[in-house]
């Protein structure tokens, strides 16, 4: 049996310990080792720079509401050439943790409008937020500065290679009415 792998970044937050009137502050700022750590989890190349600072509050009698912001510097290597790319990251995160979620029913559901809810843990881990909010906030294909994709451009031996202005449908339809009409397209 294998054991539950420990996350890179943690700070696990006990609900039945902390006070229920007010709100629990937190500011988690890694060192390199844990950065490092997360970079690694990530797939990234290096996370320079990493703040995750907010508070977990009471919501009513029995829910919670994780506010906190996210700031981080991230290293990923360029889509299409592999340079590194820097990238600053600024996000606001929010959790609402509910004591009586309510449970989706039937086949197909929908995915309700706040994503922000949650089921309520025992143990909120603002550590695993940061990670989570990290990760969705990363660009997908990061590219270094004045790099484009270009166009890469197959065909057998021999034969006309298509590319990507041959497949507009209406390309080609200006130059076949100059070619009909000589220029010349009021009616009579």
């Amino acid at each position: 049996m294998t054991e539950p792998t420990t996350p890179a970044l943690s700070h696990p937050l006990r609900i039945a310990a902390l006070a229920a009137r007010k709100p629990t502050r937190f500011r988690l700022e890694p060192d390199a080792d844990t950065r490092a750590a997360v970079a690694q989890a990530l797939e990234i190349t290096d996370v320079p720079e990493l703040t995750f600072r907010g508070e977990l509050r009471p919501v009513g009698r029995r829910d919670w509401e994780l506010v906190a912001e996210l700031a981080a510097v991230v290293e990923q290597p360029c889509c299409v050439t592999l340079v590194p790319v820097i990238t600053e990251i600024r996000e606001e995160v929010r959790r609402r943790y509910l004591a009586e979620m309510p449970v989706p029913e039937g086949d197909e559901v929908e995915m309700p409008e706040d994503d922000t809810q949650e089921p309520l843990p025992e143990i909120v881990d603002p550590g695993v937020v940061a990670l989570e909010a990290l990760a969705l906030a990363l660009p997908m294909y990061p590219r270094a500065p004045g790099v484009e994709l270009g166009e890469a451009v197959f065909a057998a031996p021999g034969v006309k290679p298509l590319r990507d202005e041959d497949l507009r449908p209406f390309a080609g339809l200006a130059g076949l009415a100059e070619k009909l009409g000589k220029g010349d397209t009021t009616p009579e």
